[in-house]
């Protein structure tokens, strides 16, 4: 790994960090797509969910108490159903192919953020299985389950101290199912080593700027990112064809 991929890395992992520990979401849309321009589609995703997994777990200890765990159950259940499929598609498709599917449902979680915070999308009854469904998909191909997690809260309008949790435990068992599946990335003792700091220090930067950033402005600042990490990995996608 270069100086350039070295410091692209922690910059991905950092700011995904402090956006997730701020506003509830972010780590996987920042830095899923620049993890698989630095590590390729299969090992980036992977690295994804290893951190994105630790970040949840993290997060999780220390606002547990809030979380709705019912609801827990009720994604994370068809989450876990869909994970194989996820793991099917990344373990089937050529890495050009791969890295098109990867920032087009970057992309496509992008949207759902952006207008899922405005409107319901998932309203009735069987929603829960529709959103975790997809969560476990999207996770596993992608790195991004947490978009159908916030569509679904924003239609059951949970306030912000009840979604972190319930989020957090949602996606921690998401992300361990799909390592289950796919093995931990070959990232190298330096990798390791700069991804855990980085993430530590985005955690800590999320808790002392998350009052001050104010989720409108937390919710732009996560949605310029991720596009822009998505579009990259299509566009590097094409060029790989």
């Amino acid at each position: 790994m270069s100086g350039l991929e070295t410091g692209l890395l922690a910059a991905a992992v950092l700011l995904g960090a402090l956006t997730q520990r701020a506003t509830g979401l972010g780590f996987a849309l920042v830095a899923a797509p620049f993890l698989v321009l630095v590590a390729g589609p299969t090992a980036g995703v992977a690295l994804s969910n290893a951190l994105s997994g630790t970040l949840c777990a993290l997060v999780l200890a220390r606002t547990w108490r809030q979380a709705l765990w019912r609801q827990v159950a009720l994604l994370a259940v068809p989450a876990l159903l869909a994970v194989p499929l996820g793991v099917l598609v990344v373990r089937s498709l050529p890495e050009g192919p791969l890295l098109i599917a990867v920032g087009t449902l970057s992309v496509a979680a992008v949207l759902v953020v952006a207008v899922g915070r405005r409107r319901e999308l998932l309203p009735g009854r069987g929603s829960a299985a529709v959103a975790g469904a997809l969560s476990g998909f999207m996770n596993a191909t992608a790195g991004v389950g947490g978009p159908m997690v916030t569509a679904y809260a924003v239609s059951r309008h949970w306030p912000l101290p009840v979604f972190i949790p319930t989020a957090q435990a949602t996606l921690l068992l998401v992300n361990v199912a799909s390592l289950a599946g796919k093995g931990l990335p070959s990232l190298g003792v330096v990798g390791w080593v700069v991804s855990g700091v980085a993430l530590v220090a985005g955690i800590v930067a999320g808790e002392a700027v998350g009052s001050r950033l104010g989720a409108a402005r937390g919710l732009r600042l996560v949605i310029a990112v991720a596009l822009a990490g998505g579009v990259a990995a299509v566009v590097r996608g094409l060029a790989a064809l």
